[in-house]
C-alpha cells in the first residue's frame, strides 16, 4: 500500500524538475507563437490546446517520455497550428476546410428548426443565450448564430443599420 502513495524521493524530484522545466517551455513557445496559439475560434484550435495540455502531463507523470521528446512534441503542435492557421489566412478554400461554418439557428425571431436539429441545439439553449445576452424578447432578436468554436452569438435588430457581421452566416440574407 506504501508504493501507491509513496515510493521514492527520486519520482518526486523528477516531477518537480522536469514539471519545472517542462512548464518554462510550453510557456515560452506559447509566448514566441503569438496569442493566435491558445485562441478557440474553432475545433481545430481547441484540438490543439487539450493535446498541449495532455502533452504537459505526460512529460509530467511518464517516466517513459523525456523532457526533450515533450518540448519536442510542444514545437511540434505549436508549428501545426501556425502553418494550418497561416494557410487559412491566405486561402479561404483552405480556410473551408479547416473550419466549419457559423449556422444561423434563429432568424428575426423564427426559429430555424433544421439548423438546430443539423447541429443538436434545442430552443431551450437558443433561448438561454438570448437571455445571456440580456434580451427578452425574441422580436428584439436579428439572429442567433451557432460560431465555428461552439458558442453562441446573439445579435440584436437595430433599425436602419444593415447587419454586417452576419454577411459570412450562410443563409442570412437582408
Amino acid at each position: 500500500m506504501g508504493e501507491v502513495l509513496f515510493e521514492n524521493w527520486f519520482g518526486v524530484l523528477r516531477v518537480v524538475i522536469v514539471g519545472g522545466l517542462a512548464f518554462t517551455g510550453l510557456i515560452l513557445a506559447l509566448r514566441i507563437s503569438g496569442k493566435r496559439t491558445l485562441s478557440k475560434w474553432n475545433a481545430f484550435d481547441f484540438v490543439v490546446t487539450i493535446a498541449l495540455g495532455s502533452t504537459l502531463a505526460t512529460v509530467l507523470l511518464s517516466k517513459d517520455v523525456r523532457l526533450a521528446e515533450g518540448l519536442t512534441a510542444f514545437a511540434l503542435l505549436i508549428a501545426l497550428q501556425f502553418v494550418i492557421t497561416w494557410i487559412a489566412v491566405r486561402s479561404r478554400k483552405a480556410d473551408r476546410i479547416i473550419k466549419s461554418s457559423p449556422t444561423l439557428l434563429l432568424k428575426r425571431g423564427a426559429f430555424i428548426d433544421d439548423k438546430m436539429l443539423a447541429t443538436r441545439v434545442t430552443e431551450s439553449e437558443v433561448l438561454a443565450a438570448v437571455r445571456a445576452s440580456g434580451s427578452a424578447s425574441l422580436e428584439d432578436i436579428e439572429a442567433v448564430v451557432l460560431e465555428t468554436d461552439g458558442s453562441f452569438s446573439v445579435v440584436r435588430s437595430e433599425k436602419g443599420h444593415a447587419p454586417v457581421a452576419l454577411k459570412d452566416v450562410d443563409g442570412y440574407s437582408e
